[in-house]
């Protein structure tokens, strides 16, 4: 019996902890569900608010006060970040003033953001129609592209998208003949530049010859000055003077008669005058003879 009550206060206390369990699991599961009713309703609060800003941005948008329309659609996305009409239509304020580039921006944000392919087609047709505005017809193509994957179906976007690739294969176009007219400009260029060089080249060894040939006929001059000093008479060329030598040491050199002997031509020369009066004395003989008279020759050496 003692045993048996035993147990049943163990299990009594043990029932009392599970009941105390269960109402924590209770209190708690009541808390998540009073916190997520709470945090919904904020959420739905915060994009009725939004919302309402939204549409004080469209009207300002209509009535073209575009300063006041960007003022309210900044304050939706400040409710709301996921406010995809707020980021779109801040987009299309940023267009109308002609901000392109924060109209760009916002508008591939509402694309990223957006899960709604409409939502999606609209903001990617009308970044294409901004590239278009900036002649960027490549990132054009690209824009259009994506707004049809979302729409295959709306004809004005596969319109502007066939403007895109013609402009685009244009501006390809463009691009190959500025760079073959940059190409042949350059060429023309570097030739003009060769030329140049070339002729400032000749030029200058034009100069350096006349600088040579300067300097040749001062040394001419200042050799023949020189020759002028040694010989006593003025040299009129050196290649004259080469000549010369040239002349002398071809003539035989006639010896010089040793004091007190004849030189061959003074014997040459005796020995025609002796042939002369040989020649004389001999004809006188004849002459004699023709008469009868002896004459007895002698000669003088």
């Amino acid at each position: 019996m003692i045993e048996k009550a035993k147990k049943l206060v163990i299990f009594g206390d043990f029932g009392l902890f599970v009941m105390k369990k269960i109402v924590l699991l209770m209190v708690t599961l009541c808390s998540v569900f009073s916190f997520a009713q709470d945090n919904d309703e904020q959420i739905q609060k915060a994009k009725r608010i939004a919302n309402n800003f939204v549409y004080e941005g469209n009207e300002d948008l209509k009535s073209e006060d575009y300063i006041e329309a960007e003022m309210a659609y900044r304050k939706a996305i400040s409710e709301e970040q996921s406010n995809i009409s707020g980021i779109y239509n801040l987009g299309t304020s940023y267009f109308k003033k002609g901000n392109y580039d924060e109209a760009l921006f916002r508008l591939e944000e509402a694309a990223v953001k957006s899960t709604d392919k409409a939502e999606k087609h609209k903001a990617y047709h009308n970044m294409g129609n901004i590239l278009m505005q900036n002649k960027k017809c490549k990132e054009a193509v690209e824009a259009y592209k994506n707004a049809l994957r979302n729409d295959p179906t709306d004809e004005e976007t596969r319109y502007n998208f066939g403007l895109a690739k013609e402009c685009e294969e244009q501006q390809k176009q463009d691009n190959q003949n500025n760079e073959d007219d940059n190409q042949e400009q350059n060429k023309d260029q570097n030739q003009d530049n060769k030329d140049e060089n070339k002729d400032q080249k000749d030029q200058d060894n034009q100069d350096q010859n006349k600088e040579d040939d300067g300097d040749k006929k001062d040394q001419d001059q200042k050799d023949g000055d020189q020759d002028e000093k040694e010989d006593g008479k003025p040299k009129d060329d050196k290649q004259d003077q080469g000549q010369g030598d040239k002349d002398k040491k071809e003539q035989p050199q006639q010896p010089k008669p040793q004091q007190g002997q004849m030189s061959p031509q003074q014997i040459k020369n005796l020995l025609e005058a002796m042939n002369n009066q040989e020649q004389k004395v001999q004809e006188k003989m004849n002459a004699e003879k023709t008469k009868g008279v002896q004459i007895q020759t002698d000669k003088d050496w």
